[in-house]
């Protein structure tokens, strides 16, 4: 399909402020397509319901399927499935299996197929070894194949993960799990964050910026199967107007600075007034035409604005990031 604007759910607020059936009518009135589920505002709505558990967790979703299709919006996939792969205790990984048996039925009920899973960013517990990963990933696969309908998995690299957190290694997992239902989200903060962005930089850029993402946007061009690619993430971030050290409002102690900074301060896209810097347009070229990606494209934002209690933050974020969709497709012809 050609491409198509989608959103997630937390960009227009996080979910203890802004409750998730309010947020649906400002994303569909923006003129969003599509949307993003982030398990957070199923969880707050379930506990709205009674007690957090799998009746009230599909009601949730179920009530949150028929909101969506009242307003014309397509719930492309439930995210984020964290800090699953690699795990070290197994008994840890089989409880995350069990959950997952609760997910495939979260996202039946959605009326999706779709479930994301970022890379491992916890700081312990974890092995870097990729005979692990892959083996975790494929155990995953092999359980959304048996699913009916069949479940996909959008593996996503983090700037921040543990292990797995430039896009060759992402890829990597991808061609050696080799099954149809698994591939990956490709986020261009994610990229710009770990190739060409440093926010404990005092400019903002690690050394070499340019010349290592045109590097790095070049071998992706020629190495991704775009068949692969689910869907994508645009967001741009903030430059720092001093390192994210610490003394930093935004340092967390033992927290990587780049998840401090992906927290706090990313932006939509052409929001330079905001501090917005990041190359985010050049790599979005790459994504939508270069490889020649077709299908939804999530206009994805974390920052502390999500927090915001004044009632106006998700329409306002709404319309922040509908403004960006339409000036990126025009910008692209897309």
């Amino acid at each position: 399909m050609p491409c198509r604007p989608a959103i997630a759910s937390m960009s227009v607020g996080r979910a203890w402020v802004h409750r998730l059936p309010d947020k649906l009518p400002e994303i569909a009135a923006a003129g969003f397509h599509g949307l993003e589920i982030f398990y957070e505002d199923l969880e707050y709505r379930a506990r709205e319901l009674g007690e957090v558990n799998e009746d009230t967790l599909l009601a949730a979703a179920r009530e949150t399927k028929e909101q969506c299709d009242q307003r014309g919006l397509q719930i492309i996939g439930l995210q984020p499935f964290l800090f699953y792969e690699g795990l070290v205790d197994r008994d840890e990984h089989r409880q995350k299996i069990a959950k997952l048996h609760l997910w495939f039925k979260i996202v039946q009920a959605l009326g999706t197929d779709l479930i994301q899973i970022p890379s491992n960013f916890q700081p312990s517990g974890t092995s870097g070894d990729l005979d692990l990963i892959v083996a975790d990933m494929v155990e995953v696969a092999e359980l959304g194949l048996q699913q009916s309908p069949v479940v996909r998995f959008a593996y996503e690299n983090l700037a921040w993960a543990t292990h797995v957190s430039a896009w060759e290694t992402l890829w990597e997992v991808v061609q050696r799990v080799d099954r149809p239902n698994f591939g990956c989200c490709l986020d261009t903060f994610n990229i710009a964050g770990r190739v060409w962005a440093d926010p404990t930089a005092p400019d903002g850029k690690a050394p070499n910026a340019d010349a290592a993402l045109a590097d790095s946007l070049a071998r992706l061009a020629r190495t991704v199967d775009v068949r692969k690619v689910f869907y994508l993430q645009v967001v741009d971030a903030e430059r720092m107007e001093q390192p994210l050290l610490p003394g930093h409002p935004f340092h967390l102690e033992g927290q990587p600075a780049r998840m401090s900074w992906s927290r706090n301060a990313r932006l939509f896209l052409y929001e330079q007034d905001r501090g917005g810097y990041l190359p985010v347009v050049e790599i979005a070229r790459v994504f939508l035409t270069e490889l020649g990606f077709e299908g939804w494209v999530s206009m994805e934002l974390f920052s502390r604005t999500m927090a915001d209690p004044d009632p106006s933050v998700p329409r306002s974020h709404a319309q922040r990031a509908i403004k960006a969709w339409n000036r990126l497709a025009e910008e692209l012809d897309l």
